[in-house]
């Protein structure tokens, strides 16, 4: 190691009067490759001015601001915290429908990924007051429609709060920690559905439809917090992983004129179901709810007349391995609907009437519609995103209702997000590439022109030009009868003359995509790092993956892990024969998911693979949670040797090269149970490898110097295990013309 040292820092110091290498501390210190953004982006319901959230460094303020869409000048800032004695800073704001008043957070601590407890003040827009809604964290505070109240979760039970009068109305009284939760999800449904709110109002404001759930005979799963105290503490909480006793969900109906609730019962007896959507029609007194089996082929929509506790079932849906939930259903006034389905193979967009009948389906063709974002009513237009132009990139397009005039919005090649404005005139663009990053302009709706800049990253540009990069090389591999996508990043002073080590990157979950024409993540600059050491790293999109029909995305089900890591062997056996790469020398890595395909990938593949590094690894879906591993591979009580046959924790015999196996102490998603277990059953195998538990450290392992840490020993790791031949060749050639001393 003594020989890799010197020459990274002769090196550095004789390129440093031309161009810099990427440092580890840029990354994960200093920032240095920071993008600029828009954050918190709300149009205004005038269709004309958008409102953004801004810090201002200097007072250490924030504020909401006003900017005109047409000249993108600032009308008018509508809050600053500065000028709030009460709040210091908020860190999100949530309008009224009228936009006359606003809820500003602040002091919001992290429940899991997407919970927050936080007090929550309610601004007036017209007068400049502020009002604090409780003087308790709360959690998910939501304006009724009218403006006149709000909603909220407090110790697992809802509440209502009149603003006019400042009564507070308890809505539910069985609240109870890791027992009833009313209105906000359990762990499982918020992690694995996305959603935290479990209660919605009702377009008259008179009604709040709400999930409750019993998770009392769910098991409960703890944590060691080892704090800085002198004994640790213990985090408990209900987790049901795959095959055990889910929360037994309900759904209920608060009417706040008789301030009843009344149970929803619906014409289909259910055994053992999720109710991951919930939602309110234009229609006051019918509420839709999406009713889904625990296998979750079978989902369900029901239009609940809340007025007569009547129900109708307008669409079933089924599938032969499973069916995503979406936010895409949209009502239009007549309450017919919107929906997205992948029924003919690839995800598109549907129209049916409020009885479930289909008009018509909008979109169609070999390809998928990645995002949907709303309805037009006065030009009778949708807009969306799609990969027409190819699975690794991004566009925005417009269709008519009925299917016809299709019109691509965004021109240039990558990846293009919008936000639309209220009355879907304009659309703020976030396009960036592999190339490029991002980039946010004004355009037209109607033709998808630019009409302005709104802000770039010319800067950010303008200083890794004077970096030593690499381009990121896109191209397809056929594996095992498909064309995957791949993309490779080599040194800059490649020399296809010479053997260089691989790294192979991947997640390989279901529906998931790393190889995609976007702006490069922290990772992606630690590849630029990896680069200029010698390495070559690339990634490869597998069976599995999304984006190209639901054929390729569903083969792996009920079998997680066995098509996967059979494409990235076989991937790597044919990068090794590329000429320029020691076959020798090739190293896989991944994080979650990921984690658990590079555990399989060196022991399964241990005559190809040198080196593995695995972060917060599933090491058995017995350990993972119910929602997310049973649909893809139903129970383990029903499909055994899909858990067992793929999981790494039964292939440890099996490995010959070095292992690195990462996890944090605190993680509630994957829990270090699966290291644990990994870990011993290497032991008593009699298998050498390396580890490392951060401690408290959730899934994402970050806070402070973590991350740097972590990458200094992964880029260590595979110095170590990948790299000392080459860098010994370096150091000879080197040697050559400098002295080195030591």
């Amino acid at each position: 190691m003594k020989y890799t040292l010197y020459f990274c820092l002769f090196v550095s110091t004789i390129l440093s009067a031309q161009t810099s290498t990427i440092s580890l501390e840029d990354i994960w210190k200093d920032g240095t490759f920071r993008t600029e953004r828009l954050d918190a982006l709300h149009s205004m319901n005038n269709g004309q001015e958008y409102s953004v959230l801004n810090f201002d460094r200097a007072s250490r303020s924030t504020s909401i601001d006003i900017y005109d869409y047409k000249t993108l000048e600032k009308v008018k800032t509508l809050v600053s915290s500065a000028d709030l004695e009460a709040i210091p800073y908020f860190t999100n704001y949530t309008f009224s429908e009228d936009e006359q008043q606003v809820i500003l957070a602040t002091k919001e601590e992290a429940i899991y990924r997407h919970s927050a407890l936080g007090n929550y003040y309610i601004y007036n827009t017209k007068d400049g007051s502020l009002s604090l809604i409780t003087e308790d964290k709360i959690q998910e505070p939501t304006f009724s429609p009218d403006g006149k109240k709000v909603a909220y979760a407090k110790e697992n039970n809802l509440y209502v709060k009149d603003l006019t009068t400042g009564v507070v109305v308890q809505v539910t009284v069985d609240g109870e920690k890791n027992k009833i939760i009313n209105g906000i999800t359990d762990w499982v449904y918020e992690e694995e559905f996305a959603f935290v709110r479990a209660f919605d109002w009702n377009a008259d404001s008179s009604k709040i439809a709400f999930i409750r759930f019993d998770e009392e005979n769910v098991p409960e799963f703890s944590m060691d917090v080892y704090g800085t105290e002198l004994y640790q503490t213990q985090q408990v909480f209900k987790y049901p992983k795959a095959g055990e006793a889910n929360s037994d969900v309900s759904l209920h109906v608060y009417d706040l004129n008789s301030n009843a609730t009344n149970s929803v019962r619906v014409n289909k007896a259910y055994n053992d179901f999720y109710i991951p959507r919930i939602k309110w029609t234009n229609n006051p007194d019918v509420l839709s709810a999406q009713y889904i089996n625990r296998h979750q082929n079978e989902l369900d929509l029901w239009m609940i007349n809340a007025k007569s506790n009547t129900s109708d079932l307008v669409l079933a849906e089924k599938d032969k391995a499973y069916i995503d939930v979406t936010d895409n259903l949209t009502f239009l006034k007549d309450n017919s609907f919107i929906w997205t389905s992948e029924k003919d193979g690839y995800n598109h967009i549907y129209h049916y009437d409020k009885k479930g009948k289909l008009i018509n389906q909008i979109t169609k063709g070999n390809w998928e519609v990645t995002n949907y974002y709303g309805y037009d009513e006065n030009k009778n237009t949708i807009f969306y995103q799609s990969v027409e132009n190819g699975s690794i990139n991004r566009d925005v397009y417009s269709i008519k209702l009925n299917g016809r005039n299709k019109n691509r919005l965004t021109k240039s090649e990558g990846t293009n997000n919008a936000s639309f404005s209220a009355d879907f005139s304009f659309f703020i663009n976030t396009f960036s590439s592999a190339t490029t990053p991002p980039e946010y302009t004004l355009n037209s709706s109607e033709s998808g022109n630019l009409i302005k800049s709104i802000k770039d990253n010319d800067k950010l540009s303008q200083s890794l030009s004077e970096y030593i990069t690499s381009s990121k090389e896109f191209s397809t591999i056929s594996v095992n009868g498909n064309d995957l996508n791949m993309w490779m990043i080599k040194p800059a002073n490649f020399d296809a003359s010479k053997t260089y080590p691989l790294l192979m990157y991947q997640y390989s979950g279901p529906g998931s995509q790393q190889v995609a024409n976007r702006w490069n993540s922290a990772n992606d600059y630690w590849y630029q790092h990896l680069a200029q050491e010698g390495y070559i790293i690339a990634c490869v999109d597998g069976r599995g993956t999304g984006f190209k029909g639901a054929d390729f995305k569903k083969v792996t089900q009920n079998e997680l892990g066995k098509y996967e890591v059979e494409d990235q062997i076989a991937a790597a056996k044919q990068l090794g024969e590329l000429p320029y790469i020691d076959a020798s020398r090739m190293g896989i890595w991944g994080w979650s998911f990921g984690g658990f395909m590079s555990s399989n990938c060196l022991f399964k593949g241990n005559d190809v693979f040198k080196m593995s590094i695995a972060v917060a690894p599933v090491s058995s879906w017995r350990f993972y949670d119910s929602i997310y591993t049973e649909r893809y591979m139903t129970t383990p009580q029903e499909n055994a040797s899909g858990y067992d046959d793929n999981s790494p924790i039964n292939h440890v015999d099996k490995l010959k090269g070095d292992f690195l196996l990462v996890h944090g102490s605190g993680d509630d998603n994957v829990h270090l149970q699966n290291t644990m277990r990994l870990a011993e059953a290497l032991i008593q195998a009699d298998k050498q490898f390396d580890w490392a538990v951060y401690p408290d450290k959730n899934h994402g392992i970050y806070g402070g110097n973590t991350r740097l840490h972590l990458y200094k020993k992964m880029t260590h790791f595979i110095h170590e295990n990948l790299g000392d031949k080459i860098q010994k060749e370096e150091v000879t050639e080197v040697s050559k013309k400098v002295k080195i001393k030591g």
